[in-house]
C-alpha cells in the first residue's frame, strides 16, 4: 500500500473533482476488469477501446482515483484528475509504485530496426560470463534467472515493465538488457526509466502504418528518445541517420562501426566457414585493441558483436571475457545452425520480410556455397506486397527456393503461395511449391548437396503455426529432428 500523494509525485495534473490526499492506495490498473477498492484506474485510449468509457464502472467498483485525459461521465465517488497523456501518467505512477527499480539496476536499452534481439543476447552472454547477473526483456522472451517468460510485446506495457524490473532487482539481478522499441517510446512504456546505456543499431523504414508510426520521421523521432533518457549512448556511426537519431541528445556518445570516425572501429575482417557454422574474425581498435570472432555470418553480425563489445567495455568488463563470450553467443532463431549433415549446412532464421531476407541471402552468398537454398512462406492477412517482394528477392539470390506455408491465419495457404510465385516469376530463379512445412524441410534435407547452405526463413524463434485463429504447436527444430529420425528409419 502506498499513499496517493506519493504516487502522484512528479506527475503534472489538474484536479477535476474530489481531493488528492494521503489515503492508502491498493494498486494501479488500466483494465476495468481488474479494478478493486481503493485502486487508481488509468483511462487508456487504444485502437479498439477507450478506457474513458469505463470510468463510471471503475468508480462503482471502488476506485479511489480516475486518471483521464478528457472528460468522464457519471463518476460520483472517486477523485478525478486530468493529465495530458494517460499512458505517460501510467508509466510514472507505476515507477513510483515499484520504487523506481531502474535505480537498483544497470538498465541497457537497445533500439534500432535490425539487430536488437541478437545484440541483447550477446550483451547478456558477456555480462553473465563476467559474473553480473543479468535479466533480459525482448521480442522472444523475458529472462529472470532460470525463468523464461514468452513475450507479448517487444517492449512490455509500462505496468508490466516496471513490475518486471522490480522482480529482477528483488531476485538479485545487477543489470538488465532490453529491446527498446519505437512503439515503446511512442506509447511512453519506458517513461520514468533512466538507462545506464542506450544503444542504436541501425534504422530503415519499418513499422509505418495504421496503429504504428504515421511516417518515417515519426519512427526516427521515437528511436531518438532513448538518447535523452540514458547516461551513455552507444551509436552505429556508419548509419546515415545516426546524426538525426542523436539530435538533441543529453548523454555521452560512443560511436562504433567500420569508419575512422568511430571510437570503436572494426577492421581486418576474415570470413570463417567451419562447415556447421559460418562466422567472421575481426580486429577492434580505438578505445580498446582486441581480436574477436563472431560465429554468425556477415558484416551485420560484426556490427552486432561490435555493439556488444562497446557496451561491455563501457561497463568495465574484462577484454578476455568479452572476446570469449562473443564467440560463444547464440540466439534462438537468429542464424541458428542445426546440424543435419557433414555435407551441407542448415540454419533457421527469423527473416520474414524482403529487406531481412535480402540481407541474409546476400551475406550467405559471400561464403560461396555450392547452392544457396531458401525455404520460406508468408503470413496470411498481411500485405500482398511483402509476398511479391520476398518471392522476387529469393528468386534473384537463391539457387533454389522452396515456397511453403508460414502463418496462413484466415487465408488459404495456396493463395498465399500463388502471390509469392507472382514475385518469383519476375526472376529466373528455380522454385518448387510444397505447402506442408515439414514436407518442405524433408525435401531440402533429402536433396541436400555437398556445400549447400539451406535457410529456413520466417519462423525463427516461433514455435507455432497460426491457422484460422488457432495457434498450433510447430517448432522447426522438432520438425527437423522428426525428419532425420524418419529418414534414418527408412
Amino acid at each position: 500500500m502506498k499513499k496517493l500523494s506519493e504516487l502522484l509525485s512528479g506527475i503534472g495534473y489538474e484536479l477535476i473533482s474530489g481531493q488528492v490526499d494521503d489515503r492508502e492506495i491498493a494498486g494501479i490498473c488500466r483494465d476495468d476488469r481488474q479494478v478493486k477498492k481503493d485502486c487508481i484506474f488509468v483511462c487508456i485510449e487504444g485502437m479498439n477501446f477507450d478506457g474513458h468509457m469505463s470510468a463510471a464502472k471503475a468508480d462503482k467498483a471502488g476506485a479511489a482515483l480516475i486518471v483521464a485525459s478528457k472528460a468522464v461521465d457519471d463518476v460520483k465517488n472517486a477523485a478525478v484528475i486530468r493529465v495530458e497523456d494517460t499512458r505517460l501518467a501510467l508509466a510514472l505512477l507505476c515507477a513510483n509504485w515499484f520504487d523506481h527499480p531502474d535505480q537498483r539496476l544497470k538498465v541497457i536499452g537497445v533500439t534500432g530496426t535490425k539487430g536488437k534481439t541478437t545484440t541483447t543476447y550477446m550483451i547478456k552472454s558477456v555480462l553473465e560470463a563476467a559474473g553480473i547477473k543479468t535479466g533480459l526483456i525482448g521480442t522472444i522472451e523475458t529472462i529472470i534467472g532460470d525463468e523464461h517468460i514468452p513475450s507479448k510485446n517487444t517492449t512490455p506495457d509500462s505496468d508490466v515493465l516496471q513490475a518486471t524490473l522490480a522482480k529482477m532487482a528483488d531476485e538479485g539481478c545487477e543489470a538488465v538488457v532490453m529491446e527498446a522499441s519505437s512503439q515503446g517510446f511512442k506509447l511512453h512504456r519506458t517513461a520514468g526509466i533512466t538507462f545506464e546505456v542506450g544503444v542504436f543499431t541501425n534504422i530503415s523504414p519499418d513499422h509505418i502504418g495504421p496503429g504504428e508510426h504515421e511516417d518515417f520521421d515519426d519512427y526516427l523521432r521515437c528511436k531518438g528518445m532513448l538518447f535523452r533518457q540514458c547516461r551513455t549512448g552507444i551509436i552505429n556511426m556508419d548509419d546515415e541517420k545516426a546524426g538525426e537519431v542523436i539530435k538533441d541528445h543529453t548523454c555521452r556518445i560512443i560511436g562504433f562501426g567500420f569508419s575512422d570516425k568511430c571510437d570503436l572501429k572494426a577492421g581486418e575482417c576474415e570470413l570463417i566457414n567451419k562447415g556447421d557454422s559460418l562466422g567472421v574474425d575481426f580486429h577492434v581498435t580505438g578505445l580498446t585493441d582486441l581480436k574477436a570472432r563472431v560465429n554468425m555470418p556477415g558484416r551485420f553480425s560484426v556490427y552486432n558483436a561490435l555493439c556488444a563489445i562497446a557496451v561491455c567495455h563501457c561497463l568495465g568488463v574484462d577484454e578476455e571475457i568479452i572476446t570469449r563470450s562473443i564467440a560463444e553467443a547464440k540466439v534462438k532463431g537468429r542464424i541458428e545452425f542445426v546440424r543435419v549433415s557433414d555435407d551441407f549446412s542448415l540454419m533457421i532464421d527469423y527473416a520474414h520480410n524482403a529487406m531481412a531476407l535480402e540481407s541474409l541471402l546476400t551475406t550467405l552468398r559471400e561464403y560461396e556455397p555450392g547452392r544457396l537454398v531458401s525455404v520460406f512462406g508468408c503470413g496470411g492477412n498481411r500485405s500482398k506486397l511483402r509476398r511479391f517482394e520476398m518471392g522476387e528477392v529469393s528468386g534473384k539470390l537463391a539457387d533454389l527456393t522452396v515456397i511453403t506455408s508460414d502463418n496462413p491465419r484466415f487465408e488459404k495457404p495456396l493463395d498465399i503461395i500463388a502471390d509469392i510465385v507472382t514475385g518469383i516469376k519476375k526472376t529466373d530463379g528455380e522454385f518448387v511449391e510444397i505447402p506442408d512445412r515439414k514436407e518442405a524441410i524433408r525435401y531440402v534435407i533429402e536433396n541436400g548437396k555437398k556445400g549447400d547452405v539451406i535457410v529456413l526463413a520466417g519462423k525463427g524463434h516461433e514455435d507455432y503455426q497460426e491457422i484460422e485463429g488457432v495457434k498450433h504447436h510447430m517448432d522447426e527444430r522438432e520438425l527437423i529432428a522428426q525428419v532425420l529420425e524418419e529418414l534414418k528409419g527408412r
